[in-house]
This record gives C-alpha cells, structure tokens and sequence, in this order.
C-alpha cells in the first residue's frame, strides 16, 4: 500500500520544493519572460528577489493577506451588490 500524505494545516497552499505557490509564482515568470526575451538567468534573479521581499512583507500578516490587499485596491473583481446606506434620504441615479 502507498502511504498517503497528509497536511500539517488544513489551510496550507500548495508547496513546490521549499516555496509555497504564491512564493513561487514570480519565479517562474521570471524564469518564463527570461527565456522569451533571452535573459533567463536575470530575471529569474528578479524573481527570487521579489519573492524574498514579498516573504519579508507577508510574515507577521493573516493568511490570504494579499488577496484581501488586491481585493482592497479593486484589482479583484466582484460580483457582490453593495447594500446602500439606510441614512441617506435621496437616492440620486
């Protein structure tokens, strides 16, 4: 029988050797756009280095503290229907 892995953390992201999925992420662009534009080996430099700032800013934050970020700033669209305010007396179109 094979053994089965099981997560520490029911909310852990997926890993990819010792990077989470986000930490990841701009390393492989990096690496991606590097290869296209022939500079592979600087910009997947780039991409380390963004990913060791981003490690910096994300420690000390909730989980899913960037996506709220991104939410917060508008780049996330929505679905949602705001409720309007109850105080307001004239509803203009």
């Amino acid at each position: 029988m094979k053994p089965i892995n099981i997560p520490q953390l029911i909310d852990e992201p997926p890993h990819f050797l010792l990077w989470s999925a986000d930490e990841m992420a701009p390393i492989m662009i990096g690496l991606v756009i590097g290869i296209i534009l022939n500079q592979a080996l600087i910009l997947t430099i780039v991409g380390l280095l963004i990913t060791k700032i981003y490690r910096r800013y994300r420690n000390g934050k909730p989980d899913g503290y960037l996506l709220h970020l991104i939410y917060w700033i508008g780049l996330l669209p929505s679905r949602a229907n705001t409720i309007p305010n109850p105080f307001t007396r004239r509803y203009l179109p």
